[in-house]
C-alpha cells in the first residue's frame, strides 16, 4: 500500500494505482475524455492533468501512478487553466447542433457541463467556426460524422480491445486527422459488423444511429434481449408506445456489448405485420374473428381430439417464450391435452446436450459462467462459430486470447475465431468424435491425464481406456483430415494448462452421433481434471433466448420441469398432487415424431406455440406435406408465418417488449423480462391464451393472474428453481440455478466436489461415419448454420430494413476453385440439389471452406437450406442430421 495525500485527504491505495483511481476512490471527481475503462491510457486530451508537489508539469492523472508521500492537488489555478486550454482546443473546431445531437443528453461536453463553463471555452454554443467534413452514412445502422469527433479514441478501444474486431485507426492527414476504417474503405463497406458498440461509447455523438429522432423518448425499460441465449441486458427507450433507441448497461452478462441484433433489430417489435385479432379459416381463407369464438372453436376441437385417445393430441412449445409461457404450456397439454406429446426447438439444436451430458454428469447445461471466460488458460471450441452465432461470448474469447490465453478452434470451415486460434483444425464435417478421441489419446500417450481428478471423481474409465487403446492419433487425424502433429499439439496444449473451457454448439449436436460427440467433450474435460472448478467445464452455447428455460420448464417428452422423469411413478406423484390431475406415464412424442403423427392422421390436433417448423425442421417437403394433411393445427405466433399457412386457428400473441416474466440464458442465469409497451389490436400474452382455453374446457389450475404468480408455482414444483422469484430479481439478484432455497446465491459454475450423478461417467464413443457420403450422384456436402444478422427463422430480423439491406437473400458459400471448376461467378444463383428437395440461391465465395464443402444459413423459408436436410436421427436424443447432407450443384 501506498500513502498519499490528494486535496488534504490522506489515504492509502494500492502501489501501481493511477492517481485518478485513487482520486475517484474516495469521491473526487477528475475530468477525462480518452480515458477508458482499464486500457491502456493515452493521456492526450489533457483534461484529466493533476499538481503533484514537487514536479515541475503538470501530471496526467490517468496515467501517472502514485507513489509514497505522493501530494497530490487537483483544483489549482494552473491545473484549471491547463484543462481550459485542454477544452479549448476540444471545442474550437467541433460543430454543435446539440438539441438534434444523439448525444444531447450524455455528451462529454454536457456531462462536464460545468468544467465547460468555468473553464471559460473559447467559443458559445453554436455551428459557426467548424470545418464541415462529410459525413460517412454508408452503414445501414449509423453514420460518422468527423465534425463531432474528438479524436478520444473510445471507438478504436471498444473496436481493437472488447469486440476485437481492429476496423478502425486514427489517421492524420496533412492538417487533418480524423478516425476512419484500417482498410481506408467507406464503415458500410469494411469489416464493421454494425455490433453499435462504438456509438454507446462515443462521447459526443460523432457517431450516431440512423434511426435517432430529436427528444424521441419519455421512459427507459430494462429488459432482456430476445434473440440468442448469451441473455443480454437491454434498455429500451420508448415514446408514444414505441421503442426509439436501445443501449445497454455494464455489469450485467455483456457488460455493456451488443451485436447488431439486440442493438438495431427491434422494428418486429412495432411492425404493421404484428398480428392483432384471431384469425380462424373459413372455406380455405384466414378470417378475423373474436377471442370468444377463436377459444370455443379450440376447446371443441380438443375436446374432439381427446375422444380419440391421448396419443392424438400433441404441443410444440417454444424457446422464444417466457419461462412462465413455457411452464403453463407443458402443464396444459399434459393436464388438459392428457398426454405427453410435448417438445420444442431443443429438438433440433441441443436435445443431444440433455441427454449426452445428463449421462455424463448428471446435467446437462453449460457447467461454467460466461465470465469465467476472463480467467480461462486455454479455450478449445468446437463446432461453433462463436462470433457469429453467440457475438457476446465470440468477443470474450477473443479478449482473452488477447490478453494471452491459448485458443483451439475445431471447425469445418475458417471462421472468425480461427484467425486467432493458437492451433486451427479443419476438420471434416461430421467427425466431431474422432477429433476428440485423437486429442485424448494424445493426452494419454503424453501421459498428461489427470490421474487424481479420474480416480476420485469417475467411473467407466477402465472400459474407455480399455477402448482408446485401439485408436492412434494417427488414425483419427487421417478420418479428420488434419495433419496429425497438430492433432496432437491441441491434445497437449489442452491438457497442460490448469484453467480450461471447453465451447460448442450445433456444430457437434446436429448429427446422428450428436451424443457421442457431447460425451466425448464430457470425456475430455474428465480426463484432463477440468471440470467442477472455476474455469474449467463444458459449455454448450445454447441458440435461442430461452431454450436453456423452455427445456427447464419441462418443453420434452420424458421431462417434467426441473429434468424431473415423467417415468419415475414418485415424480409424477408429486405433480398429480400438485396441479390436482392425472398425468399420463408414457414418455410422449418427439417433434419430429409429432409432424410424422399429423401426417400420418395419428395426431388429430396440435397446438403450435411460437415456433415455425415449416422452415426450423429438416426436410421441409415432408413438413409441408404432413402438415397439409392434419386435421386441426392451432398456431399462437406474433406475425403469420409459413406454419400458419397450415393453421386452422392463428391467436396473436406478445412479445418480448410487452410482457413480464423471465428467461434463462446459456449460462442458467434467470432474468427478468420488464414490460415496455403496449400489445397491438388484441393481442394477449401466451399464458393467458392458454388459460382461457383451459378455462373454457373446464379446467382448474390455470387462473393465473401474473407471471409472477407463476413463477412461485414453478419454484414450488422444480427443485433447481426453488429459491428463484420475481421479487429477488427485481431486487438485482443474479440467479444461476440450481438455487435450492430462498437464501441460496445459486450456482456459478457446476459439479464442484461432486458431479450432479455422484461420480462423473466416461462414456465409449466411437467414431461412425454421417449418414451422407459424397457420390457420383451427390459429390458435395453441405453444411447449415447460423448467420450474425439473422435469428432462427427470421420472424423478427427480416422486419428490420438494414439486416435485409446486408442479409435479405439466401445465399451459399463455396470455394472460389470449386466454383472456377463449374464455371460459376459470384453472385450468380445456383441450385443446390439433396436427395430431399432442392433450392436456388446467390453464391458467396468463401476461401475458408473446402473445396468439397458448401454452407447455407437456414434462415430462410423460401429456398430455405431445410428443403436439403433430413436424414436419420440420433437413436438416443432423437435430434435430426442438419450439419452433414450429400448435395450436387449446377448453373
Amino acid at each position: 500500500m501506498v500513502n498519499i495525500t490528494i486535496d488534504g485527504q490522506k489515504i492509502s491505495v494500492k502501489s501501481g494505482t493511477t492517481i485518478l483511481k485513487a482520486a475517484g476512490s474516495i469521491g473526487i471527481d477528475i475530468p477525462t475524455l480518452c480515458n477508458f475503462k482499464d486500457f491502456t491510457p493515452d493521456g492526450f486530451c489533457r483534461m484529466c492533468v493533476v499538481e503533484v508537489v514537487g514536479s515541475k508539469e503538470l501530471e496526467k492523472s490517468c496515467s501517472t501512478s502514485v507513489a509514497e508521500g505522493m501530494v497530490v492537488k487537483t483544483d489549482t489555478f494552473k491545473v484549471r487553466n491547463e484543462r481550459r486550454t485542454a477544452l479549448k482546443a476540444l471545442m474550437v473546431d467541433h460543430k454543435f447542433d446539440c438539441l438534434t445531437c444523439y448525444k444531447y443528453e450524455s455528451c462529454f461536453f454536457v456531462e462536464n457541463n460545468a468544467n465547460c463553463i468555468d473553464y471559460a471555452p473559447y467559443k458559445a454554443v453554436g455551428t459557426e467556426g467548424f470545418t464541415d467534413r462529410p459525413i460517412d452514412d454508408s452503414n445501414p445502422f449509423y453514420t460518422y460524422d468527423p465534425s463531432k469527433c474528438v479524436l478520444c479514441g473510445r471507438c478504436i478501444k471498444v473496436c481493437d480491445h472488447l469486440q476485437c474486431n481492429h476496423v478502425l485507426e486514427q489517421f492524420d492527414r496533412e492538417k487533418d486527422s480524423m478516425i476512419d476504417t484500417v482498410d481506408d474503405l467507406p464503415r458500410g463497406k469494411s469489416d464493421c459488423v454494425s455490433c453499435g458498440n462504438c456509438i454507446a461509447v462515443c462521447p459526443t455523438g460523432a457517431l450516431a444511429p440512423k434511426h435517432f429522432k430529436p427528444f424521441s423518448y419519455t421512459k427507459h425499460v430494462q429488459t432482456v434481449c430476445p434473440y440468442c441465449g448469451v441473455g443480454c441486458t437491454l434498455n429500451l427507450k420508448v415514446m408514444d408506445n414505441q421503442i426509439t433507441d436501445v443501449f445497454s448497461s455494464d455489469g450485467n452478462v455483456n457488460n455493456n456489448l451488443l451485436c447488431i441484433k439486440g442493438r438495431f433489430a427491434y422494428d418486429f417489435v412495432n411492425s404493421p405485420d404484428r398480428l392483432t385479432t384471431p384469425l380462424i379459416r373459413k372455406n380455405g381463407v384466414l378470417e378475423e374473428a373474436t377471442w370468444e369464438e377463436a377459444i370455443s372453436l379450440v376447446a371443441q376441437k380438443l375436446k374432439e381430439a381427446k375422444a380419440e385417445g391421448p396419443q392424438a393430441v400433441a404441443g410444440l412449445s417454444s424457446a422464444r417464450c417466457t419461462n412462465e409461457d413455457n411452464y403453463v404450456f407443458q402443464k396444459f397439454i399434459r393436464t388438459v391435452g392428457e398426454t405427453n406429446n410435448i417438445d420444442h426447438c431443443a429438438r433440433l439444436c441441443h436435445a443431444s446436450t440433455v441427454a449426452g451430458l445428463a449421462k455424463s454428469f448428471g446435467s446437462g447445461a453449460m457447467t461454467n459462467s460466461i465470465d469465467e471466460v476472463d480467467i480461462m488458460d486455454v479455450i478449445f471450441v468446437i463446432g461453433s462459430n462463436t462470433t457469429e452465432t453467440h457475438p457476446i461470448i465470440g468477443a470474450k474469447i477473443k479478449q482473452r486470447q488477447q490478453q494471452g490465453a491459448a485458443l483451439i478452434v475445431a471447425e469445418p470451415r475458417r471462421i472468425e475465431l480461427a484467425n486467432y486460434a493458437d492451433i486451427f483444425l479443419q476438420i471434416k464435417p461430421g467427425t466431431n468424435v474422432a477429433v476428440l478421441n485423437g486429442m485424448m489419446r494424445a493426452i494419454l500417450d503424453a501421459g498428461l491425464e489427470d490421474k487424481t481428478f479420474v480416480n476420485e471423481r469417475t467411473e467407466g474409465y477402465e472400459a474407455f481406456l480399455e477402448f482408446m487403446n485401439t485408436i492412434t492419433v494417427e488414425g483419427c487425424a487421417e478420418i479428420c483430415g488434419v495433419d496429425p502433429d497438430e492433432l496432437r499439439k491441441a491434445g497437449v496444449l489442452y491438457a497442460t494448462k490448469d484453467k480450461g473451457g471447453l465451447f460448442y454448439s450445433m456444430g457437434v449436436t446436429q448429427h446422428k452421433t450428436g451424443t457421442d460427440g457431447v460425451m466425448s467433450t464430457a470425456n475430455l474435460a474428465m480426463l484432463t481434471g477440468k471440470i467442477g472448478r472455476e474455469g474449467c467445464g463444458v459449455n454448450p452455447l445454447r441458440g435461442q433466448n430461452n431454450v436453456q428455460g423452455a427445456c427447464d420448464m419441462g418443453a420434452l417428452p420424458g421431462d417434467l420441469p426441473g429434468y424431473q422423469k415423467i417415468a419415475n411413478p414418485e415424480v409424477r406423484a408429486k405433480f398429480e398432487k400438485a396441479w390436482d390431475a392425472k398425468l399420463p406415464e408414457n414418455v410422449g412424442k418427439t417433434l419430429t415424431e409429432i409432424i410424422d403423427g399429423v401426417g400420418e392422421g395419428t395426431i388429430k390436433f396440435l397446438y403450435v406455440m411460437g415456433e415455425n417448423p415449416v422452415v426450423s425442421d429438416p426436410n421441409t417437403n415432408h413438413v409441408k406435406e404432413a402438415l397439409g394433411k392434419g386435421n386441426f393445427i392451432v398456431v399462437q405466433d406474433i406475425f403469420l408465418t409459413e406454419t400458419t399457412e397450415f393453421a386452422d386457428v392463428v391467436l396473436p400473441a406478445f412479445v418480448f417488449a410487452e410482457k413480464d416474466g423471465t428467461f434463462t440464458n446459456t449460462e442458467r442465469r434467470i432474468q427478468l423480462l420488464r414490460k415496455a409497451v403496449e400489445a397491438p389490436g388484441i393481442a394477449k400474452t401466451d399464458w393467458e391464451i392458454i388459460g382461457l382455453i383451459a378455462k373454457k374446457m373446464g379446467y382448474k389450475g390455470f387462473d393465473f393472474t401474473s407471471d409472477e404468480e407463476i413463477m412461485e408455482e414453478i419454484a414450488s414444483v422444480t427443485p433447481s428453481y426453488a429459491g428463484i422469484s420475481h421479487e429477488r430479481l427485481r431486487n438485482g439478484d443474479r440467479i444461476q440455478w440450481p438455487c435450492l432455497s430462498k437464501d441460496s446465491e445459486g450456482a456459478k459454475f457446476l459439479h464442484k466436489g461432486k458431479f450432479t450423478r455422484g461420480l462423473g461417467a466416461f462414456m465409449v464413443a466411437d467414431y461412425i461415419p454421417p449418414e451422407d457420403q459424397a457420390d457420383e450422384e451427390f459429390p458435395m456436402i453441405l453444411m447449415t448454420g447460423r448467420i450474425l444478422q439473422h435469428y432462427h427463422t427470421r420472424t423478427m430480423t427480416k422486419r428490420t430494413p438494414g439486416i435485409q439491406e446486408i442479409a435479405g437473400d439466401p445465399f451459399v458459400e463455396i470455394n472460389p476453385a470449386k466454383a472456377l471448376e463449374y464455371g460459376i461467378e459470384e453472385g450468380e444463383i445456383i441450385n443446390v440439389t439433396s436427395p430431399r428437395g432442392s433450392v436456388s440461391a446467390k453464391t458467396r465465395f468463401n476461401e475458408g471452406i473446402m473445396e468439397t464443402n458448401l454452407f447455407m444459413p437456414f434462415h430462410y423459408g423460401e429456398n430455405g437450406a431445410n428443403y436439403l436436410t433430413g436424414g436419420e436421427l440420433d437413436p438416443i436424443a432423437k435430434i435430426p442430421p442438419f450439419k452433414v447432407v450429400k448435395v450436387n450443384i449446377s448453373k
